[in-house]
């Protein structure tokens, strides 16, 4: 029986070569209809609004809401920044670990940040998303008080 000869370093570049390709598959950054799925399938409560069209700079900004408080927008024309809610004292610590986190579009940068969309690791991406959907909730979520005279 016929068995092919392949030399042992050139079968070995071929298996790097295959589990870089299967990497970089898996790296790929979360493109719009991707964040947009995951945004909403972070609980019943949220909502998308497109709340800005009658302004030139800001008609195509897509923003999620949670209580109807939002969470999160990007522009739908420059896929390139999200801009999150955050803890305070995460933030400085996040821009330092983080190249791909900066300053938020258009928000106080004591609360917000930006995250770049087209470097960010996409679990870094959804976790911070969770953390701000999260945040909000929290904050615009009422605690139904048992009440003995209602």
């Amino acid at each position: 029986m016929y068995e092919p000869r392949v030399e042992p370093n050139l079968l070995e570049l071929c298996r790097c070569e295959a589990r870089n390709r299967i990497k970089s598959n898996l790296a790929k950054n979360m493109n719009i209809e991707d964040y947009r799925e995951y945004c909403l399938s972070l609980g019943e409560d949220v909502e998308e609004k497109l709340p800005f069209q009658k302004f030139k700079s800001g008609e195509g900004v897509l923003v999620f809401y949670v209580s109807g408080h939002m969470f999160s927008f990007f522009d739908c024309n420059d896929f390139s920044v999200i801009t999150l809610k955050c803890q305070s004292e995460r933030i400085e610590e996040l821009k330092a670990q983080y190249e791909c986190i900066g300053n938020p579009y258009n928000e106080s940068p004591k609360h917000w940040i930006g995250i770049n969309s087209t470097t960010a690791p996409n679990d870094l991406l959804k976790e911070l998303t969770r953390n701000s959907y999260e945040i909000v909730k929290a904050k615009y979520t009422r605690v139904k008080k048992s009440c003995k005279y209602c």
